[in-house]
């Protein structure tokens, strides 16, 4: 295990502090955004908006999101990721203010809030749902999002303990997809079934309550909304990953970044954001046509949908931004990429809302 170093533990901060840059507060509006534009979602298509299921499901995946950065801090340190080369920001075991063990015990409690939450879920689930059974996708989701939280970057624990220390979601090169499903379609998809399986139709199967959702010609938006906030949250990585990419190859951690280069990266993280504007142009046109379709023209909110586009400016710096920074200079793009994610989806929120 490499060295905690005496001179990090005299100049250790506050306890408090130390565990604030170990959660990484600053990366939390990833898993706040998706929940936005989840709820509303919810309430375009319901008229209500579901409180106490955004509530519970937002600190549910803020949880995901800290028990992921703490068991990040403690694994990326044991694995030697994390040295005195760094260029990106403090981490509280690499420093020395924590130990190995802390972040690791500390991963695990926050891991267990997720677990009484997502408990929770799968009760009001099978007391509303059909024939009073389990909503096998939905577990799935909570053990998958428990395992991937310590998977993510691996370690000897817990993973050890069942054959999987050496396995990583990260190091492997799979964080990018990760992200996408998990802090995207996931967590955007995640209010509007909740309540549709509870409130709205709880008698629907799975299968149906996925269709509806999914895959219903007449309400094209959600599908395309959930790919929209998966692609920006996905961008928060490219930065991260671009940054990091020389001295994770010494730590053998394969990312993208790694494994394809840096001019990949930068064209990954243009492609994703446009993409994620060109999604709101889709939903726009299909909408559009569904109301020519059904002589339902609302001309005072004909181009509501397109309020997201008001960020592109920000988008457009941003992107400039990663091909003309690297190294250390690109920590405050970390951090402005995900201020970019927030106000899209705050933004595409708002649409939905207003065109309900």
């Amino acid at each position: 295990m490499v060295a905690i170093s005496q001179k990090s533990m005299v100049q250790r901060p506050p306890m408090w502090k130390v565990w604030l840059v170990a959660a990484r507060p600053h990366t939390l509006t990833a898993a706040i955004a998706p929940c936005i534009v989840g709820s509303c979602v919810a309430f375009s298509e319901t008229g209500h908006f579901p409180t106490q299921i955004t509530s519970l499901w937002t600190l549910f995946c803020i949880f995901v999101q800290l028990g992921t950065n703490l068991h990040n801090d403690y694994a990326d340190f044991v694995k030697g990721a994390d040295t005195d080369a760094r260029v990106g920001q403090a981490r509280a075991t690499q420093k020395g203010w924590l130990t190995p063990q802390q972040t690791a015990m500390g991963a695990t409690a926050v891991l267990m809030g997720n677990l009484i939450i997502g408990l929770y879920f799968l009760w009001e689930l099978k007391k509303h749902g059909k024939n009073n059974k389990i909503d096998w996708l939905f577990l799935c989701i909570v053990i998958s999002s428990i395992f991937n939280a310590f998977a993510y970057t691996g370690g000897p624990y817990p993973l050890g303990y069942i054959g999987l220390g050496d396995f990583s979601i990260g190091y492997s090169g799979l964080g990018d997809i990760f992200v996408f499903l998990y802090f995207g379609c996931v967590a955007t998809i995640a209010i509007p079934y909740l309540y549709h399986r509870t409130v709205v139709n709880p008698s629907e199967s799975v299968a149906d309550a996925l269709h509806y959702l999914l895959l219903n010609p007449q309400k094209p938006t959600m599908p395309l909304a959930a790919t929209a906030v998966g692609l920006m949250a996905t961008n928060i990585l490219v930065v991260n990953n671009l940054r990091d990419r020389h001295t994770d190859i010494h730590a053998g951690k394969r990312t993208l970044a790694v494994r394809l280069g840096g001019t990949f990266c930068r064209v990954q993280y243009t492609l994703q954001a446009l993409a994620s504007y060109l999604l709101v142009l889709l939903d726009y046109t299909l909408h559009e046509q569904l109301q020519q379709d059904q002589q339902q023209q609302q001309p005072e909110i004909k181009y509501i949908r397109l309020l997201p586009l008001l960020s592109l400016p920000l988008a457009r710096k941003e992107i400039e931004a990663i091909w003309n920074t690297d190294g250390k200079a690109l920590n405050s793009h970390v951090g402005k990429t995900a201020l970019l994610e927030l106000v899209f989806c705050i933004l595409l929120g708002v649409a939905l809302v207003k065109a309900a």
